[in-house]
């Protein structure tokens, strides 16, 4: 009886085991969607070398290959050209008078035609003019970046988003 006893108790975590890990597979899609803009397997870049480059000139672009932008075709590029009118009369508006954040996004959410949350905005950091501000947000792989600087002057051009996946460059740093 001891002997019997004791083999049950060795296979009982062996069972409880099983048992929890076949129901993991049930085979089910999570219900949400996506919330960021992944790239197709036909857009993304050449794989990166499992090798260190040796090429001092080549390390500094292989550092910074993050800030790459994905190409946009010539239809693309067509069919957002019109559209970077609206954010740039939108951008122009909180340049002349103060403006929460939020007031800017919504702004070039509006004009843009998507949510606020796919607006981004920077006010420090890479590319931003001095006491300016960066908007970018798009959909898909098209991205309307607008630049507002101290003076009130509003830049908008048409580009595709970063590897990263988002329209304003990436900051970078350690």
């Amino acid at each position: 009886m001891p002997r019997t006893c004791t083999r049950l108790l060795a296979a009982l975590p062996l069972v409880l085991l099983v048992a929890v890990t076949a129901g993991c597979a049930d085979g089910k899609t999570s219900s949400s969607e996506p919330q960021g803009y992944c790239p197709l397997p036909e857009e993304r870049g050449p794989a990166p070398s499992p090798c260190i480059t040796f090429d001092w000139n080549r390390r500094p672009a292989e550092n910074h290959a993050y800030r790459e932008r994905v190409t946009l075709t010539a239809d693309q590029q067509e069919a957002a050209a019109p559209r970077a009118k609206a954010p740039a009369t939108a951008l122009r508006k909180p340049a002349d008078a103060e403006t929460t954040e939020d007031g800017l996004r919504a702004a070039a959410a509006d004009a843009v035609g998507v949510r606020p949350e796919r607006i981004e905005i920077r006010t420090r950091g890479f590319g931003v003019p001095d006491h300016g501000v960066l908007v970018g947000g798009g959909e898909d792989r098209v991205c309307l970046n607008g630049t507002v600087d101290a003076a009130g002057r509003v830049d908008v051009e048409v580009v595709g988003r970063t590897l990263d996946g988002t329209c304003l460059p990436g900051e970078g740093g350690h």
